[in-house]
């Protein structure tokens, strides 16, 4: 095949525009908030509130009003409840999670087999970026947007309270509010994904690029920078690869994350299991000693 064809073909078709629109949006807001996830340790806390918005979903679905807004609140109230819980217990932030999102992800399908309705649960799950429309491409551009420019407006606050609270509680910042509002933001951006990559395969984007972009350097300026242009790259050949052997377009996404990360794991060039300056080094060391020998002999 023309490699210019495998690349202009997919987007001849207005859905696969809609579709790489939408993966754009989402990859880009996930990216920024999954640096501060990675570096607070929160991956968990994004498993727990993307499952958690099940319920949420259903609801909002039985009461006509927007599935976006059941979502946020089911997120929100999952987060709330798990902070309630951890400051109220003798149980582990962890623990409480995982009672929590199982918990409210059972009642989810509960509710979800006693409702009729024409939604699948696969697409609920997994997405159907195939299958936005321009008005769910407006919503999300919105929601994502709004977000960005949050996170956008307090990131030194939220990066000093994700690196050292107790600092950033020395120094007179609201602790307590940048807690909170970082899990709005993170339930934002949850609802924000769901048409795209469902709620099971959200968590991979919301950890990915961060964790990717942590093991490439040790800066956090450069870290955003890196998490977006490994999400947007992603999500680009992901949606390509997807189109040309007929897979889903979330999954295919998740899997050029994953194998990013993977490469980054082990060439990092700081920080991989076998850095790139070390393998150019030793083939370099043995071309001399090649070399040495030669002229010896």
């Amino acid at each position: 095949m023309d490699p210019l064809a495998f690349f202009v073909e997919p987007f001849a078709y207005d859905f696969m525009q809609r579709a790489l629109g939408m993966s754009l949006l989402v990859a880009a807001v996930c990216a920024v908030l999954s640096c501060y996830l990675v570096l607070k340790g929160w991956s968990l806390m994004g498993d727990a509130i993307s499952h958690a918005v099940l319920p949420g979903i259903v609801i909002a679905f039985v009461l006509g009003i927007p599935l976006a807004v059941g979502a946020f609140v089911a997120g929100l109230a999952c987060a709330l409840m798990t902070g309630y819980l951890k400051y109220n217990s003798r149980v582990k932030e962890d623990t409480v999670m995982g009672i929590v999102f199982s918990g409210m992800f059972g009642f989810g399908l509960v509710l979800f087999t006693k409702v009729e309705t024409d939604q699948h649960l696969n697409h609920i799950l997994f997405g159907n970026v195939l299958g936005v429309t321009t008005g769910d491409l407006l919503e999300t551009a919105i929601i994502a947007g709004g977000t960005l420019l949050i996170v956008f407006a307090k990131r030194r606050d939220l990066l000093l309270y994700c690196f050292d609270p107790n600092h950033a509680r020395a120094i007179g910042l609201p602790v307590n509010v940048l807690h909170y509002g970082l899990l709005i933001l993170l339930s934002l951006t949850i609802v924000s994904s769901i048409k795209a990559v469902g709620i099971i395969l959200v968590i991979a984007m919301l950890i990915a690029p961060g964790a990717t972009a942590y093991i490439l350097t040790d800066r956090f300026e450069r870290m955003l920078v890196i998490a977006v242009a490994v999400a947007c790259g992603s999500a680009v050949l992901g949606t390509l690869v997807s189109f040309h052997i007929d897979g889903a377009t979330g999954a295919c996404i998740v899997l050029v994350q994953a194998f990013v990360f993977f490469m980054a794991f082990l060439f990092s060039p700081k920080h991989g299991l076998w850095p790139l300056q070390k393998l150019f080094r030793r083939s370099g060391d043995g071309a001399v000693d090649s070399a040495d020998r030669a002229d010896a002999s």
